[in-house]
């Protein structure tokens, strides 16, 4: 197999994919329409592996603290429990251990539906309609969090029942044209978390949806390493983990300031072009 992406298209795809995966418009659906657009009609599989590798990096380079006191506190905790014989002491004086515990559950419900829902989603990633209307609904809910009152709660007092609330809108997220982070921040701000935490859950949240959708996409692209162009995945890559980076740290403080909601008109435009153009003209294939 060969891949058809120029080099100039994989830098604009790059650029795609790091602004829309952190702000609230969806990477999937812009990618879907971009890439049908600029006419590549087969999925290209290692391509979106490479980018979304790229935006994970972003991730890593923001939050690599958080995530390695996460694994440090994990790993302390279970020699602590069996020494102390109580899970209770160890739960309470561990809040990044609590965090990962959280982290796990918040991402539970994807996982599954990406294997039950595995064939369904992939023909969604075909239909430009599809993505017109998701878009339409991810404008709806960040506009809901424009009624969001503070000061909401702290990481002290996050519970699992809000981890699996938000898991459960991350796994809606798995629709092209539903934002993760967009619908998983308003799922926050709705469950009455402060608007930092519900960011920062958000995108701890996404390192393990990246990790997952990458190795599920890597298996399927095996056998390809030999016969492409490396050059174009390098620049998608490298132009995902800048504009990622910026994009991130753009978003946060969107967040911080209540702003969110604003995100709403641009996805209420474009949904509704993609839902005309895919309604009016002929079908893309």
């Amino acid at each position: 197999m060969t891949s058809n992406i120029a080099p100039g298209e994989a830098a604009f795809l790059g650029v795609v994919q790091g602004l829309t995966e952190f702000l609230p418009i969806s990477s999937s659906g812009h990618l879907v329409a971009f890439q049908q657009f600029l006419g590549l009609r087969s999925p290209e599989l290692l391509f979106d592996v490479v980018v979304h590798g790229g935006t994970l990096l972003a991730v890593l380079l923001v939050y690599g603290k958080d995530l390695w006191r996460i694994v440090k506190e994990s790993l302390l905790a279970i020699p602590e429990m069996a020494r102390a014989g109580s899970v209770r002491t160890v739960w309470r004086g561990r809040p990044y251990f609590r965090l990962a515990v959280y982290l796990t559950v918040g991402t539970a419900p994807a996982g599954f539906a990406g294997i039950l829902f595995q064939d369904s989603l992939e023909q969604a990633f075909g239909s430009l309609f599809s993505v017109g209307c998701m878009l339409l609904i991810t404008g709806t809910v960040l506009y809901g969090t424009k009624s969001w009152k503070g000061p909401g709660r702290d990481l002290e007092e996050l519970s699992l029942r809000d981890c699996l609330v938000i898991g459960v809108a991350q796994a809606l997220a798995l629709m092209p044209g539903i934002s993760r982070s967009g619908i998983t921040i308003a799922t926050g701000l709705f469950c009455g978390l402060k608007r930092d935490l519900s960011a920062r859950y958000s995108f701890l949240l996404s390192v393990p949806a990246i990790l997952g959708a990458n190795l599920l996409q890597a298996t399927k692209a095996q056998g390809t390493l030999e016969s492409i162009n490396a050059w174009p995945f390098v620049l998608g890559g490298l132009t995902a983990l800048a504009t990622g980076y910026v994009a991130l740290r753009l978003l946060l403080r969107i967040v911080h300031r209540g702003q969110l909601f604003h995100f709403a008109y641009y996805c209420w435009t474009v949904g509704t072009v993609l839902a005309l153009i895919a309604w009016m003209g002929p079908s893309i294939q």
